[in-house]
């Protein structure tokens, strides 16, 4: 079968845009053109791949499977592209970073401040995701480097790197007083609502491993996107959250935000730097490496 890159290019954009008219657009070319292009691209593959109304256009089951393959491809081809023009130095060019929300405010963001005043010619791009999200996006070759929290499931081709420890602390809001000023059992704990991250990343793997341990079930009733919408449900008295001590201001304590002094102490975590040991390091990610390595612990604001 012989389909032109050109081909595949403009069902991407079809795909990405959801829309003739916006992929027409972006690739500086004219609708109907577009629209014979996806014709012919059908014909070609002996199926229907999308499904037109008057305004957008929808992937159908065979669309869907054929753009997660070609979309991986197109982000492979522009991490390439993007890799040639780190390959310059350190006055210009791109590094790519992808780090979990809690890696990037614990460490992360003053190690960026740094760099940035030491090379400000570079294009730092910057993907938040979760631990392994991350590793993933890292193993695909779409970042130079990864900064996770612990727990990470490292392959044989990557090697991670601990960069300090991260200290969480159980905490809750007013409207549960029983739960200050005494020791709390986990068992005791899990009676009251409880705020997590998604089931799919390592801070509910964590916190999954370490109830168990202690043979108490973890069940949150509340799964937030992201780790800075614990804290704000928390004052809320939506329920109990489990944060880094550092997420913390000395003005919170006592204030809107209470310690909760468990009988089974959390294990701390940690943020690690993990890369490729089968790609060779941009010199912009080899500065940033020093960088990490002379970076003190974040300050930690826990009473």
């Amino acid at each position: 079968m012989n389909i032109s890159y050109d081909a595949y290019r403009v069902f991407f954009y079809t795909a990405k845009y959801r829309s003739f008219t916006l992929a027409a657009r972006a690739l500086q070319n004219s609708q109907p053109n577009i629209t014979r292009t996806i014709k012919n691209l059908e014909q070609a593959l002996g199926c229907t791949l999308f499904l037109r109304n008057n305004r957008r256009v929808e992937l159908t089951q065979d669309g869907e499977t054929l753009y997660r393959h070609v979309s991986d491809a197109f982000e492979q081809l522009q991490a390439g592209e993007e890799a040639l023009r780190r390959g310059g130095g350190l006055d210009g060019g791109i590094l790519r970073i992808t780090a979990t929300e809690v890696a990037l405010r614990v460490f992360l963001l003053p190690v960026l401040s740094q760099f940035r005043a030491r090379y400000p010619g570079v294009h730092i791009k910057l993907l938040n995701s979760s631990t392994p999200a991350a590793i993933e996006e890292l193993s695909k070759g779409l970042a130079d480097l990864a900064f996770v929290t612990t727990p990470a499931d490292i392959t044989g081709k990557l090697r991670s790197t601990p960069l300090t420890d991260v200290r969480e602390v159980a905490v809750c809001g007013g409207a549960y007083p029983s739960l200050t000023g005494c020791k709390v059992t986990l068992e005791a704990l899990s009676g009251y609502p409880m705020i997590s991250l998604g089931e799919h990343g390592s801070t509910y793997r964590f916190y999954s491993q370490f109830f168990a341990d202690h043979h108490v079930p973890f069940e949150p009733d509340i799964e937030a996107a992201t780790a800075d919408q614990i804290l704000p449900m928390v004052k809320a008295n939506l329920g109990i959250g489990f944060v880094p001590a550092s997420f913390l201001s000395e003005a919170d304590w006592g204030q809107s935000i209470y310690p909760i002094d468990l009988v089974q102490k959390l294990p701390p975590r940690q943020v690690c730097l993990v890369e490729s040991v089968q790609q060779p390091t941009a010199a912009a990610a080899k500065e940033l490496k020093k960088i990490c390595f002379a970076h003190p612990p974040a300050a930690d604001h826990s009473p």
